[in-house]
């Protein structure tokens, strides 16, 4: 659990606080404005767009949009080309220019260099593209299952160490679309605190009983766990039909390493499913990038459902579930996103066959077990020359995901703004994303990125973090952040 100071928190909410005032204030006028000045074809009608959601938009997203959403222009590899944009309305629209700004790029999830153009991933991807073109335009039961979507399958099986996988088009449907046809009602699903919004979403849409657990805290877990076995079901207390739990291999928001060893003790012990979801994970950590199993020393067979994404250090898109061959048989039988969404693009899954092979070494180079050796040296570096400036930084070593707490809404803006200026992209994210008192930025790195661009931005965020104030801790003495500097060059 983060632990936010007391005058963080109290200056916090006063800034929420006048932002919301002030936002009333302004809808109590505008009333009377539209009242007098609209006309009354809509008379009758329920405002489309009603409730908090509508008003936090409105009066709080739209005054900071400028630091979202930012166009680029090239591919987003270590540098790339963000679009400059202007406003003529106080935020409210924001226009193109034809102006680019090169800009060390500290935000997407090209966590080992594949989003860019590769010598072996890149030809093959084009090959494919020539030979299947960009889409099957047809689901996988009719049209749309290619010799490539087929390979590709086989790859995701042997590559995480499952009998067997399914691939869908998008990752965040791989969570929402499965969860509901794994459990239903009369089952219960126990999901950790944080998890991702698909998770979420899937969880709900599936109507089986939720319970949560706190971020990460096996012996919560256990808790939940005896407490719902020993109850039942709501109202008939019969014994749950199925118990799933459901844990991120890397917490997105967090950058937190999941406690897989004990957690899945504990479902052993109470006979509960494991779900993993390892979307930041696989290809990121481990020896040889199969994700934290590997990384943790975990079995992989202890893990009834794997999922991840291809999204992030495949350099491609959609997600996977691997699992036994029962279970992946009976998904292809019973999933909306297997049986009605059109199937990945080909050029999509070449590109992911490509750069597991490279992982793995099947390319003919070690470039792959180079890629993992720089991420990690990379994640480390930064993450420990970061708590030495002072910052507040979440998560653990070998995670290339580095939340930097803000807090305050004010602070958000200024570091997004202020960093762009100084040619570095940062990604700020706030509520609903994640509690309102816990704003951040979160910052994502690569296996492409070199020591010098590490040095640069660290420089950049070190001033902008003085300028903003940010810097929570007290800071190492600089000449002895360079000793140690100099000691790792």
């Amino acid at each position: 659990m983060i632990a936010i100071p007391y005058l963080t928190a109290l200056t916090t909410y006063f800034s929420y606080g006048l932002l919301f005032a002030f936002g009333q204030i302004r809808d109590f006028f505008r009333k009377f404005i539209d009242w007098c000045c609209t006309s009354n074809n809509l008379q009758g009608y329920a405002p489309i767009c009603l409730g908090l959601e509508d008003f936090y938009i409105r009066r709080l997203y739209l005054r900071i949009q400028d630091c979202f959403g930012r166009p680029i222009a090239s591919a987003p590899d270590a540098w790339f080309d963000v679009v400059e944009r202007y406003s003529k309305d106080n935020n409210k629209t924001l226009k193109r220019t034809a102006n680019m700004s090169r800009c060390l790029n500290l935000g997407s999830y090209n966590y080992l260099g594949f989003a860019a153009a590769d010598e072996y991933c890149t030809p093959r991807a084009i090959e494919s593209l020539n030979r299947f073109s960009p889409s099957t335009c047809s689901s996988r039961v009719d049209g749309g299952t290619t010799i490539l979507h087929n390979e590709l399958e086989e790859c995701v099986a042997r590559f995480v160490g499952k009998p067997a996988a399914i691939v869908f088009g998008m990752g965040y449907v791989t969570n929402s679309a499965i969860l509901p046809v794994l459990v239903g009602k009369g089952s219960l699903i126990i999901s950790d605190s944080l998890n991702h919004n698909s998770i979420v979403n899937g969880a709900r849409g599936s109507g089986a009983t939720i319970r949560v657990f706190q971020h990460n805290t096996p012996s919560h877990l256990e808790e939940v766990l005896r407490e719902q076995i020993a109850d039942g079901q709501p109202r008939t207390h019969r014994p749950w039909k199925k118990i799933v739990v459901i844990v991120e291999g890397i917490y997105s928001m967090e950058g937190e390493l999941c406690k897989l060893p004990e957690i899945i003790a504990i479902c052993k012990k109470y006979k509960a499913y494991t779900y993993l979801d390892e979307a930041h994970s696989i290809g990121a950590v481990g020896k040889t990038g199969r994700g934290v199993c590997e990384l943790l020393g975990v079995d992989p067979a202890d893990v009834d459902i794997m999922m991840g994404t291809f999204t992030k250090s495949f350099g491609s898109c959609g997600g996977y579930i691997a699992g036994s061959k029962e279970l992946i048989q009976y998904l292809k039988y019973t999933c909306p996103a297997h049986l009605y969404a059109t199937s990945i693009s080909p050029p999509a899954a070449q590109q992911i066959i490509s750069s597991i092979k490279v992982i793995l070494g099947e390319d003919g180079s070690n470039r792959g077990a180079q890629k993992l050796a720089q991420i990690r040296e990379n994640s480390n570096f930064f993450r420990s020359e970061l708590i030495k400036m002072g910052f507040e930084v979440l998560g653990d070593n070998d995670s290339p995901v580095m939340p930097i707490m803000l807090y305050n809404p004010a602070k958000i803006p200024a570091f997004s703004r202020e960093c762009l200026k100084q040619n570095v992209a940062v990604v700020t994210v706030a509520f609903p994303a994640t509690p309102l008192l816990l704003a951040r930025a979160r910052i994502c790195l690569s296996a492409s990125h070199t020591k010098e661009d590490l040095i640069k931005a660290l420089e950049v965020i070190s001033r902008v973090g003085d300028l903003v104030g940010i810097k929570y801790f007290p800071a190492e003495p600089e000449k002895q952040q360079q000793e140690e500097r100099m000691k790792l060059e």
